[in-house]
């Protein structure tokens, strides 16, 4: 605390150019300069704290009238043992409580009552204002625990319901309003794989036979790769796809680095380096893309491997992970359009900002979209965001951009071009879910009483009309 850091600093230390160019100094008086022998290391830690003052936790800090009813007691000045004291000085604190409301040696003229006063006062103001940041402190911690507590006890009740009551009936549950507004709170650990892959689907059918055939396959590819040096591909397409070994390789080393657990030594390494090689062997007209890595570490995360790589396979199939893995430039920035009609209905300033400013949706969302935010969001927070786009689709990834952008408002109606787009790649580490959702809930995906779908449509329609009308305009 800063208290502890103020009391326990050397308080009599100078800088060596002064010592070479002046006078010594004791604590109140001046003396010649001593010859000092050279210090090793040792000896330099240990007059870092000059005397070895003792430094004084604001829990053992003494108000002024206890000090001098202590001192009064004790019938004598207090001091350090011998062995820590330092033998150019005449007089030796025992604490800052020493240093203002000790009397000054005899050589210096006597504290008058009126300071003497003013520094029981000032003393008394420092330990008051140490003791009440401590408190302060002390019911931050205590609220903490009481809500981790609550939590945990929310946790550990909503567990019990989904196991023996939503999954064993999930076909005429899972759309239920108490369902739904459970699934909105967060799922719980322990069956958040299990709801994922249900509400995810297994529309490709692939088992778990299927994953192995297409692991094989890839195990020979980097068994090639390793004896040649190059993959060895059969598809004249392939050229063009971001499927080498070395691209995976790379991105796995970037993959949640602070956990340490994806990289290479880490547990799950093979793990998804094995499940993204099969997809590319299942899916080369797909091949891998940047930002994989990161949606199959999660699902990696929470479901046995084969049930990972079937969850993996069928989210990267839905429509809208389709078009920007296959990076279709008409359809994304069809998205990129119906994200900004919503943009400027709910956060008309910050839009006019972005738009003041050039700032365009694709320099934040695409990095958004490719990782479904795991990137960009702290992991707890992104799981949560993946819990509710299981339930609504994505139409729920588009309103939590916009719950983002609403979180920041003034912050980034502050910034300049730049900063923005710093600051949209990396969010802050300290974001709290439920500060975030509680922006989501407030983002409303109604534009001129039509809804997300519906607009979005809107605007594949003006694009095939302008497709037909494209060969007209030749003619003429």
């Amino acid at each position: 605390m800063l208290c502890d850091d103020v009391l326990g600093r050397s308080l009599f230390s100078r800088k060596q150019r002064e010592a070479e160019s002046a006078p010594g100094w004791k604590l109140f008086g001046k003396v010649p300069l001593r010859e000092s022998p050279p210090k090793n290391s040792k000896t330099i830690q240990q007059e870092g704290n000059p005397g070895n003052l003792t430094s004084v936790s604001t829990p053992n800090l003494l108000s002024s009238g206890e000090y001098e009813t202590k001192v009064s007691k004790s019938g004598q000045s207090p001091s350090l043992p011998a062995q820590g004291r330092r033998k150019n000085l005449e007089f030796e604190p025992l604490s800052t409580t020493a240093l203002i409301l000790e009397d000054r040696p005899a050589n210096l003229p006597a504290k008058s009552e009126e300071e003497a006063q003013r520094h029981r006062q000032e003393y008394d103001e420092m330990v008051a204002e140490a003791k009440k940041r401590e408190l302060k402190e002390a019911q931050k911690k205590k609220k903490q625990m009481k809500e981790r507590f609550k939590q945990e006890e929310s946790i550990a009740n909503a567990m019990v319901v989904w196991n023996n009551e939503i999954l064993p009936n999930w076909e005429s549950m899972r759309g239920t309003r108490r369902v739904r507004d459970l699934w909105w709170q967060g799922l719980p650990p322990n069956v958040r794989g299990k709801v994922w892959s249900l509400a995810i689907g297994n529309e490709l059918n692939i088992t778990s036979d299927l994953y192995e055939i297409f692991l094989s396959r890839a195990k020979e590819r980097w068994k090639s790769f390793r004896e040649t040096g190059s993959e060895m591909e059969s598809d004249a397409d392939s050229a063009d796809r971001e499927s080498s070994l070395d691209l995976i390789k790379l991105d796995i080393s970037r993959t949640f680095p602070p956990l340490f657990i994806f990289q290479k030594g880490g547990p799950y390494h093979d793990l998804l380096h094995s499940l993204l090689g099969a997809y590319t062997c299942y899916r080369p007209d797909v091949g891998y893309v940047q930002g994989m890595s990161f949606i199959a570490a999660v699902l990696i995360l929470n479901l046995e491997e084969a049930d990972a790589f079937i969850a993996f396979a069928n989210l990267l199939n839905k429509p809208c992970q389709m078009v920007f893995f296959r990076v279709d430039h008409e359809l994304m920035l069809k998205y990129f359009a119906a994200f900004e009609v919503f943009f400027e209905e709910n956060l008309p300033r910050l839009f006019n900002h972005f738009k003041s400013s050039n700032l365009t949706p694709d320099l934040y969302l695409i990095d958004w979209i490719f990782t479904l935010y795991t990137k960009s969001l702290p992991l707890d927070v992104a799981c949560r965001v993946w819990d509710v786009f299981c339930r609504d689709g994505e139409e729920f990834l588009f309103r939590t951009g916009l719950g983002i952008l609403r979180l920041y408002e003034e912050v980034l109606l502050q910034m300049d071009f730049i900063h923005i787009a710093q600051f949209l790649t990396r969010l802050p580490e300290d974001m709290l879910s439920e500060r975030l959702f509680s922006c989501i809930a407030n983002t409303q995906m109604i534009s001129g009483n039509r809804k997300w779908i519906q607009v979005f449509n809107a605007l594949l329609k003006d694009k095939e009309m302008e497709k037909s009308s494209s060969p007209t305009v030749k003619n003429s």
